[in-house]
């Protein structure tokens, strides 16, 4: 048993170590755990973007809740700084190391090739040489969603209630939807076809408004981007655009409209103005890679989560239920059963000429 001093030596040894990670931006939540390591790098949205980041965190730290795994991460800055945090991660002795997001693609390869012993998870990373020809790499497991299906719910959710005028004072009579992105990549051009595809089903004299801001981490962007939309008519905007996309519920809340979130529920953020988000299950995507790793169940390449594994989907409409009509929820259901049995796929890729 230790004495009272060595006891509180060994307490301001431990509070000088905690002090030096944060200095050096690592966030290390670690339970104690069986010294299982599982850790992830940010893209430049970096924690606190309430939906991208923040998703996969969350499947982080359930993995330190349910499996007792060591659980960490590095911010990327910016985006040079993907293969110096990945290759940070790797040394710390981190038994699977996420790069979160498509931009990570390259530098992510570059870390898994040198570090063949090390798994890792591509969050929306779809491996392809500069021919554009896909190839995979035995330790690293591709994370992908069908961001067409949930979009393509938010598309039959912002057309119909456009339409309705009189269900809330919020809505008003003209037949004009927003979209708001972050950059052009394939995980938003994902979302943005389905949304698209579903809104013109509903009535092909709706106009749809697209704007991409070239960053995922400028509120102050996202809301610049908005508001000129519900000046225009639009009473409900998408939001596709990370942390960027906060500045659209701002401008939603400014200009007395709608707002439609994405990658989890974020209702919270602004409850009187988000009616509904676009989810993918980044939490559960997360949570089963590192489970599978610690079991030696660890597969690589492309993991596809979908309607049919619960791997995306729509939110609660939370406090909005009560003014979303029947007719709606039930074309809900009937798309949803739809995708998964694959009788209705959405387009994947954008049609500039469905953009006004």
């Amino acid at each position: 048993m230790m004495s009272r001093r060595t006891s509180m030596v060994v307490g301001l040894i431990v509070a000088a170590l905690l002090l030096v990670g944060l200095a050096v931006g690592c966030g290390d939540d670690s339970s104690g755990g069986d010294g299982y390591k599982a850790a992830m790098a940010t893209d430049v949205g970096k924690l606190g973007d309430k939906s991208f980041n923040d998703g996969v965190w969350a499947g982080l730290e359930q993995a330190q809740t349910d499996l007792k795994a060591e659980v960490s991460y590095l911010v990327s800055e910016q985006q040079t700084d993907y293969v110096p945090n990945l290759t940070r991660l790797t040394e710390d002795g981190n038994k699977v190391v996420f790069a979160v997001g498509f931009l990570m693609t390259d530098a992510l390869a570059e870390v898994a090739r040198a570090n063949p012993d090390t798994f890792y998870g591509g969050v929306d990373v779809d491996l392809a040489d500069e021919t554009f020809t896909p190839y995979d790499l035995p330790n690293v497991r591709e994370i992908l969603f069908a961001e067409q299906q949930c979009g393509y719910l938010a598309g039959l959710v912002a057309a119909n209630m456009t339409l309705t005028g009189d269900a809330h004072e919020f809505l008003n009579d003209d037949k004009v939807v927003g979209l708001v992105a972050g950059m052009k990549i394939p995980s938003v051009d994902r979302y943005i076809a389905g949304y698209i595809e579903a809104v013109k089903s509903v009535d092909p004299d709706i106009k749809v408004l697209l704007t991409y801001t070239d960053t995922f981490d400028d509120p102050s962007a996202g809301k610049e981007a908005a508001i000129p939309m519900y000046d225009a008519g639009a009473d409900i905007v998408f939001q596709v655009a990370g942390k960027t996309g906060l500045g659209v519920f701002e401008a939603a809340k400014d200009k007395g409209a709608f707002a439609i979130g994405v990658d989890v529920d974020q209702s919270a953020e602004l409850p009187e103005v988000i009616l509904v988000s676009a989810t993918k299950n980044l939490q559960k995507a997360t949570m089963q890679t590192v489970k599978d790793a610690m079991d030696g169940n660890f597969t690589a390449g492309n993991w596809v989560f979908d309607l049919k594994n619960d791997g995306v989907g729509l939110s609660s409409f939370h406090d909005f239920d009560s003014i979303i009509p029947q007719t709606l929820k039930d074309a809900i259901e009937k798309a949803k059963a739809d995708m998964a049995a694959g009788t209705l796929e959405p387009a994947t890729l954008v049609d500039d000429t469905l953009v006004n």
